[in-house]
């Protein structure tokens, strides 16, 4: 899988439904109204690491296929 920056993953979410509810430091809480479904991104300068990626993906319910 490729490695994307919080920004690429925001535009990922907002593309699926999602909306920003709230932000506390450099987390930013994105839902969904429409599902109900709930995720945090760490806002930082870097690429996010695999294994946060991947949470962020399963907790929004988004599959993406490289």
């Amino acid at each position: 899988m490729k490695s994307y920056t919080p920004k690429e993953i925001v535009e990922i979410l907002i593309a699926h439904g999602f909306e920003p509810a709230r932000i506390k430091g450099s987390h930013h809480v994105y839902v969904n109204r429409a599902t109900g479904k709930r995720t945090v991104v760490p806002m930082h300068n870097k690429d996010l690491k695999k294994g946060t990626l991947h949470g962020i993906l399963k907790q929004a319910g988004i599959d993406l296929k490289d």
